[in-house]
């Protein structure tokens, strides 16, 4: 199989990597392609002391566009975790990232954080430029609560 430096293929759900073997007279390598399974995320739902969830609140106040594209992207924050990336997410800082949708002229995001190998979604918001410093500041602060209780701030329907 030909290799290039330049592009890298993606299946969804799936990374890949080289394998190299050594052949007996060590000699020789062959090399190898293969693919191998992203374990699936669990996706949680931060929810504040009273047991709402900020997310779900904003999110029913988006049109069913929005929506319906949120739920991809959450589909597939489920499917690759941390291997998630730009254009669908990003790292903004101290481990908050953003899932990232486009509608019309309007950019909307969703910032979540992983804890213990989940995901949890914190809130959403329309941006204008760069996410304000206060919204991932809020994303941190939930953070914090979540490490600190897990239970408490975990949304159950």
């Amino acid at each position: 199989m030909y290799l290039s430096a330049r592009g890298r293929t993606r299946l969804y759900g799936m990374r890949n990597y080289l394998k190299i073997e050594l052949t007996s007279d060590s000699k020789n390598a062959i090399l190898t392609q293969e693919w191998q399974k992203v374990p699936a995320t669990k996706v949680l739902v931060f929810a504040e002391e009273d047991g709402t969830a900020p997310l779900l609140k904003w999110l029913d106040e988006m049109p069913q566009k929005i929506q319906d594209k949120f739920i991809v992207r959450i589909e597939r924050l489920a499917a690759m975790g941390h291997e998630l990336r730009r254009p669908e997410a990003d790292l903004l800082r101290d481990g908050i990232h953003e899932l990232r949708v486009r509608h019309r002229h309007d950019n909307y995001r969703m910032l979540y954080f992983f804890c213990g190998g989940d995901a949890v979604v914190s809130h959403g918001l329309k941006k204008e430029d760069a996410v304000p410093e206060k919204e991932i500041e809020l994303a941190l602060r939930r953070k914090q609560l979540f490490e600190k209780n897990r239970e408490k701030h975990t949304y159950r329907e």
